[in-house]
């Protein structure tokens, strides 16, 4: 069996402010009415780079269960020169001044549903906006001195064809950054960089401190990994890396010297990550344990998973 679609319940709310984009006034409301006019329609104008125009139904849309209401539409103008496969995409309100309390009654489609205009659909509105008793019931503002004025919002949905896509890559290819300092005994040189390596989309490399940093000097290797070009980024882009870092013990690389698995978001400003004392010069030193062969160090970072942002605009 066919599932029947509810209607969208109606939303009103009050607001302060008066619609930003049209407002119809009448004057002698009873008079309109005695002119047994089915619908009238407002004067054209402009709006989102479009031309409208309002659609009001006095006694109500009979054609849509408009009878004892007033029904409101919003038709889209000059549409003649359009292309043939043409469509505007719209989200609108419509508005009611309560002329009493100086507040316009919003009114909607309470799910906000984007209505599109195109060929065979040049109309769009809400034919029970509010019942002719309601309205007419002066101590509630709508209509004083048989004056009224109605409103509408036109936010117009551009397709602007641009797109933002980021991918979280696991072990992405060429993912292990390799660094060899040989001749460590005569590095004097306070640190020192590998060469850049592409991970992602992003450039990175490793910053070797052979005898640590100043605050550690003489007791621990620190390395670090950085994300090269940092200062490129935009404001407020990050770059995510989640990595390990390694001192390869050359004989047997079961006993590598190992960071944890380290997460970390890189800015401009925040551009590198890593370990100060990632192994201490003691054993760096130990001739048994393979970090210096042939007094030649060999530091790695292994990039796990890495962010990767492309736009298409």
């Amino acid at each position: 069996m066919e599932e029947i679609l509810k209607k969208p319940e109606i939303k009103r709310v009050t607001r302060d402010l008066p619609p930003a984009h049209y407002l119809f006034n009448i004057e002698s409301f009873s008079l309109l009415v005695d002119t047994r006019v089915e619908m009238y329609e407002s004067q054209a104008f402009e709006s989102g780079g479009h031309n409208w125009r309002l659609s009001l139904y006095p006694n109500g849309n009979k054609k849509s269960n408009g009878i004892g209401f007033i029904s409101l539409y919003l038709q889209i103008e000059e549409t003649e020169n359009f292309p043939r496969t043409w469509e505007v995409n719209v989200n609108l309100r419509f508005f009611v001044l309560d002329q009493i309390r100086d507040k316009y009654l919003t009114i909607e489609e309470g799910d906000g549903a984007i209505k599109r205009y195109y060929q065979m659909k040049m109309e769009w509105g809400i034919a029970q906006l509010l019942s002719l008793d309601h309205f007419k019931d002066a101590s509630n503002g709508y209509l004083v001195d048989d004056c009224c004025t109605f409103g509408v919002e036109i936010f117009v949905i551009e397709q602007t064809g641009r797109l933002e896509r980021l991918s979280m890559i696991k072990q992405p290819s060429n993912n292990t950054i390799t660094f060899k300092l040989e001749n460590y005994s005569k590095s004097y040189s306070d640190y020192y960089e590998s060469g850049v390596q592409t991970i992602g989309d992003s450039k990175w490399r490793l910053v070797v401190y052979p005898r640590g940093l100043k605050t550690r000097t003489t007791t621990s290797l620190s390395v670090f990994l950085e994300l090269a070009e940092a200062y490129k980024l935009p404001p407020k882009r990050k770059v995510y890396a989640q990595y390990k870092l390694r001192v390869k013990d050359q004989y047997n690389s079961n006993n590598n010297s190992e960071s944890t698995v380290t997460p970390h978001w890189f800015t401009a400003t925040s551009y590198q990550g890593g370990y100060p004392d990632l192994l201490s010069l003691w054993d760096l030193r130990d001739k048994s344990k393979g970090y210096l062969v042939y007094d030649t160090l060999i530091v790695e970072a292994e990039i796990i998973i890495v962010s990767k942002l492309k736009l298409f605009l």
